[in-house]
Parts: structure tokens; C-alpha cells; sequence
């Protein structure tokens, strides 16, 4: 079935959408890396959200609770979540264990790589508003401020009780849809972030099972929100969320010593060393790709 706005969709369609969401699964596990960023530079952002909002709407919920599943999953777009979410969960159960090692063993390449497309991602996205104005710019002004600010918060100590994890879990999927703010990374200032990282990789069926209950209460409401702030204020909304992703930049600045952003090391003399240059080579391979992937996008619509 296909959402009535949205022309029907081949299975070569619905395999790139499998693929867009393990991209949008991969940079959610990443703290300081949003899937929301994924999804707009991939042009899925504002469907994802429109079709997440319906779930808390009357066109889906009146079917079904009369019992008719073919038209509530219908008029949720159920074929594009599917597929999308099967594609998020995909990437999310199978890179985890590479990501956490990655993570740990060479943090400057992984964090060069999301840098790069974080970067090129601003510019992507800062394109969808035709003309920039004082006002726009100054709520991506704020955006960046407010992002910046908010990912140099240290990380606090936090229960494992089951309210805990869900509220954990409702606030990290709403910031999962934003562009610029990692759920990943407020799962880290919940304290919550290696909990919840062991219990996927150690299948705890319940402890997921909280943080998932949260998860889809919260990006049920918060989609309500913001669906509604990008048909009502898109070009305010999307400068703010451009403001989002440019200040988030400050946390996964490649070069760090402790939780400081600094220049990079440079090795031995007036020679680069050789994580240097591969920590350049894959921030150009992410800004390259993002570009490629806009390219792609608007050959396509």
C-alpha cells in the first residue's frame, strides 16, 4: 500500500529505502551523530515525520480500532516505515559491535568520517531555503548556539530503574528526528548510552523493550510537533535545524584531548602522521558522499 501523496513505489524503490534507513541507523548509534541528518540529506526527512505523525491521528487510529488493518496501515504509510525501520533496525543489530569497537579502538577516524558529512550536511540542508533573510539567520544563529552549548554537557549518572528507560528512551527518539541533535549523544547525558549499547549487543529483550516503549510514545508526540512546524514555519524551522547540526560539530571535532576540540596532530617535524592523513581522507570521503547523494536526490525528484 502507498500513502495517498506519494506515487507507488517499485521494489527497487523500497530496497533504497531499506538502504536509507540503515544509514539512518548507523548515525544513530553514533553519539554527536544524528539519524535526522541522515534522512534529510538521503530526502526522506519530512515523509518520515509526516508518516510518523499520522500514528497519533484520527485518519489512522479510527480504522483501527474498528479492526480494518489494511486501511490504518495504509493511511500511516505503512510500506515506507517498514521499510525504513527494517532498514534502521538492520544496521542498528549488525554494526553495533563494529561501531562500539571502532568507537573505542580509532575514534579520530570514525569521528572524521561523520564530520565530514555532518559539514557538507549544513550546506545541503541550509539550500532548501531559497532566500536567507535577517530572521532566518538568526534562528540558525540560535540553532547553533543552542547545539553547541548542549554537547558540552558532561554526562551524569543515572538509575536503571524501567521508568528510567523509558523516559530515556522518549527523549533520545525525539532527538533522533532532529537534524544536528544525536539521540545517541543524549543517551550519553542520560548515562544511558553503554546500558543501552550492552543490552542490544547482549539481546536484553527487556531492558530494549523499555527504552523501545519510550521510543515510540515519544516520536509519536514529538512528531505531532514538528510536522507541524515544517508546514507551518518551514523555512524558520529548517534554519534552526541547519543552526542544530552546525553547532553540534563542536562533538565530534576529530582531534580532542579529553573533552577539548584542538588542532590536529600533526606527527613528528613539518610531517603529517598517518592517521592524520586518513582521518582527512575519510572527512573528505563523508563530504564527499553527502554531495554525491544530494546530486543523486535531485536528479531523481
Amino acid at each position: 500500500m502507498q500513502h495517498s501523496s506519494q506515487p507507488p513505489r517499485s521494489a527497487r524503490e523500497y530496497a533504497g529505502l531499506i538502504l536509507r534507513g540503515c544509514c539512518m541507523g548507523a548515525a544513530d548509534i553514533v553519539p554527536g551523530v544524528s539519524g535526522g541528518t541522515m534522512a534529510f540529506i538521503l530526502g526522506i526527512y519530512e515523509e518520515l515525520v509526516d508518516s510518523i505523525r499520522t500514528i497519533g491521528r484520527p485518519a489512522f487510529l479510527r480504522p483501527l480500532l474498528r479492526g480494518r488493518l489494511v486501511a490504518a496501515f495504509h493511511a500511516v504509510n505503512g510500506m515506507f516505515l517498514v521499510a525504513v525501520g527494517a532498514g534502521i533496525a538492520l544496521a542498528v543489530l549488525t554494526l553495533s559491535h563494529g561501531l562500539e569497537y571502532l568507537l573505542h579502538e580509532h575514534p579520530m577516524l570514525i569521528w572524521s568520517f561523520f564530520f565530514g558529512l555532518v559539514l557538507a550536511s549544513v550546506v545541503v540542508v541550509a539550500k532548501r531555503i531559497p532566500q536567507w533573510t535577517l530572521q532566518l539567520f538568526l534562528a540558525g544563529v540560535f540553532g547553533a548556539i543552542f547545539a553547541y552549548i548542549l554537547v558540552a554537557l558532561v554526562p551524569v549518572q543515572t538509575p536503571n530503574a524501567p521508568w528510567f528507560l523509558v523516559l530515556s528512551g522518549a527523549i533520545a527518539i525525539c532527538a533522533m528526528i532532529l537534524p544536528g541533535i544525536s539521540g545517541s549523544f543524549l543517551l550519553v547525558l542520560l548515562g544511558k548510552y553503554e546500558f543501552v549499547l550492552r543490552a542490544v549487543n547482549e539481546r536484553d529483550l527487556v531492558s530494549v523493550g523499555y527504552i523501545g516503549l519510550g521510543a515510540g510514545v515519544g516520536i509519536v508526540l514529538f512528531s505531532q510537533v514538528l510536522s507541524w512546524l515544517l508546514h507551518r514555519y518551514h523555512d524558520l524551522t529548517v534554519a534552526f535545524l541547519t543552526g542544530l547540526m552546525l553547532g553540534s560539530l563542536r562533538k565530534i571535532w576529530p582531534w580532542k584531548v579529553g573533552d577539548a576540540n584542538v588542532l590536529p596532530h600533526m606527527g613528528s617535524g613539518s610531517m603529517p602522521n598517518q592517521e592524520f592523513l586518513v582521518g582527512i581522507g575519510l572527512m573528505l570521503g563523508g563530504l564527499l558522499l553527502v554531495i554525491v547523494l544530494d546530486k543523486y536526490a535531485a536528479k531523481k525528484s
